[in-house]
């Protein structure tokens, strides 16, 4: 298993845009941010605000992961600053989740963040996805700031 990343092609976008505005949205409603109503068009807001010219936003990193011909995920790292990045979005697909790709991915990432000049990378982890914060507390990643909620 030798995990690359390259640059997501155009149709791999597309397919990743109508894949990730579901998924926000539905991670959103499950994690108590936002109601079900509304909530595809809030996501595509979201993206459309961040990724203003799609694929080719400046300072946003695409990539499909691949391991050989084998398309496993994908991740999306942005240029926040000159030396702040911040990994917007990982996905390893259900079927290929529990086989290392996220740890191999999230060093893979970093590499390309050292490449481009960046000190730090920050990202946001719903409290609900115990799996992926664990593997990035096993990387090294810290909290910056914990928000609560109580259901009354």
């Amino acid at each position: 298993m030798a995990v690359t990343l390259k640059i997501m092609s155009s149709d791999e976008f597309q397919q990743y845009l109508a894949y990730a505005i579901e998924n926000f949205a539905n991670e959103q409603i499950k994690s108590g941010n936002w109601k079900q109503t509304g909530a595809i068009n809030k996501a595509k807001k979201e993206h459309k605000r961040l990724l203003p010219d799609g694929p080719n936003t400046d300072n946003n990193y695409l990539f499909t992961i691949r391991d050989g011909d084998l398309k496993v995920g994908m991740v999306w790292l942005a240029k926040k600053d000159d030396n702040k990045g911040f990994i917007y979005d990982i996905n390893i697909w259900k079927s290929n989740q529990g086989k290392g790709y996220g740890k191999q991915v999230m060093k893979q990432v970093e590499l390309i963040a050292k490449e481009i000049g960046l000190k730090m990378i920050g990202l946001h982890v719903l409290g609900h996805n115990k799996v992926a914060r664990g593997l990035y507390e096993q990387l090294g990643y810290v909290e910056t700031n914990i928000k609560m909620e109580k259901l009354l």
